[in-house]
């Protein structure tokens, strides 16, 4: 059954829309914006910093957007900043002055383990008269990561970040833990690096409210517990999942508590946010709107679970729909998705994607829904397409969406129907974003 012009052009919209609000989140557009660099002098937002005046400038970047990052800053000041750079995607080029580390995602590998010991050593080094310079992005939890307990092997943190990722718990709830067991993360960077002054720049993947949870924070104090931890455990059921040598963590009440606001590290700390899912948003408002759809934002469904995310906006959509006609409804952030140990491939994005196809068939609306890194879970797809045309054209071509969706194999059904989005990485990551049309 071929898709009615409406649909075609509705599909056309959103991807347009989609690759707008990319552009918009680039690195170089984002330093453009924050940064500049004139006779030795680098501005940061509302701050100036004489590089020349420091002993040492130690440039840390990590996470998805690591190498993009180094090579903006790069441009603006030369060869005078330099460091370690953590990316866990192949990088076209090394910029000079920094040692480069493959950090794993979504699990730490060998490298990361790498990075963080050479990251820790050489922020110990700096002296008051120093400079740390962090740049971090989302995809930082596994790029660098050392366990703070030396019986944990990186065994055993592949199998912790297992348990986690696939428990269904929100974001902000995995850092809690992530944080500590990790002799990098929830403000342990920023005590490797005192007493040397400390300025951040985040491209954040995380909600508004949580931003110490980037990357588990690690220059910043930590809002979350160790009793939280437990209660994190206890929720969703972690530690049969665990491995022996951190489950006994839990057992024993051992795991140590994270540096809060108070502590030393962060008296000479600043951090700024240069990127967000904010940008993402509105810049996909504004290409909507110049595509004459009305255009509202909606974050209500922020870490809901997928099936209740969706209920919710795809209901909202339809009320939109009729007092204003052509609508748009865009919504940044992230849901869950508790995925099963024996699943297809894909991802969040792709499997919401496949679940609002299944309730809109026959509906004049297209959904589009991705992630701003250009990954998706398990797959090479940043996301998906759907409208109220798939699950007809999917039956015609032989397919059985339900079985796609209940195998968790979401990635296939969408490459084999053409409506997988492929961005390859994009060097930044700012959360998800969903685009509904109407």
């Amino acid at each position: 059954m071929p898709a009615g012009p409406f649909s075609v052009s509705m599909q056309s919209a959103a991807r347009a829309i989609f690759r707008a609000a990319l552009a918009e989140c680039s690195i170089e557009k984002a330093f453009a914006r924050n940064l500049d660099y004139n006779h030795g002098v680098l501005r940061i937002c509302e701050d100036l910093y004489d590089l020349k005046s420091y002993s040492r400038v130690m440039v840390v970047s990590f996470g998805k957007a690591g190498h993009s990052m180094a090579e903006a800053l790069a441009r603006q000041t030369g060869t005078l900043a330099q460091g370690i750079v953590v990316d866990p995607s192949p990088v076209p080029h090394q910029v000079s002055g920094y040692r480069y580390f493959a950090g794993g995602h979504p699990h730490p590998n060998s490298e990361s383990v790498r990075a963080a010991e050479a990251i820790l050593k050489s922020l110990t080094a700096l002296d008051q008269n120093g400079l740390a310079l962090f740049m971090i992005s989302g995809g930082g939890s596994a790029a660098v990561e050392c366990p703070i307990d030396t019986e944990m092997m990186l065994s055993d943190l592949v199998a912790t970040y297992q348990t986690l990722v696939l428990s269904g718990a929100p974001i902000a709830q995995i850092n809690a833990i992530r944080k500590h067991l990790s002799a990098v993360k929830g403000g342990r960077m920023a005590r490797a690096a005192h007493p040397a002054q400390q300025v951040s720049i985040l491209v954040s993947d995380v909600p508004a409210t949580a931003l110490d949870s980037l990357a588990s924070g690690p220059t910043m104090p930590d809002s979350s517990t160790i009793d939280e931890c437990h209660r994190i455990a206890a929720d969703y059921k972690l530690l049969e999942g665990l491995p022996p040598s951190v489950r006994e963590l839990f057992e024993r009440h051992a795991l140590e508590e994270t540096p809060k606001k108070d502590d030393l590290a962060f008296h000479r700390s600043r951090w700024w946010k240069v990127l967000s899912s904010e940008t993402a948003e509105q810049a996909a408002a504004a290409a909507a709107r110049n595509h004459g759809f009305t255009v509202e934002i909606d974050h209500t469904c922020d870490d809901w679970d997928c099936a209740p995310a969706a209920d919710y906006l795809l209901d909202r959509v339809r009320a939109l729909r009729h007092p204003s006609g052509r609508v748009c409804l865009i919504s940044g952030g992230e849901i869950t998705v508790k995925v099963p140990a024996q699943a297809g491939s894909g991802g969040r994005n792709q499997h919401f994607a496949l679940y609002c196809a299944r309730k809109i068939a026959g509906e004049d609306i297209t959904v589009l829904s991705a992630g701003t890194d250009g990954i998706d879970g398990s797959s090479p797809a940043a996301g998906a397409l759907a409208d109220g045309t798939t699950m007809a054209h999917a039956r015609a071509a032989g397919l059985d969406p339900e079985v796609y969706f209940n195998a968790f194999n979401s990635y296939e059904f969408f490459e084999l129907m053409g409506a997988a989005i492929h961005t390859g990485s994009t060097g930044t990551n700012v959360r998800d974003l969903r685009i509904l049309i109407a």
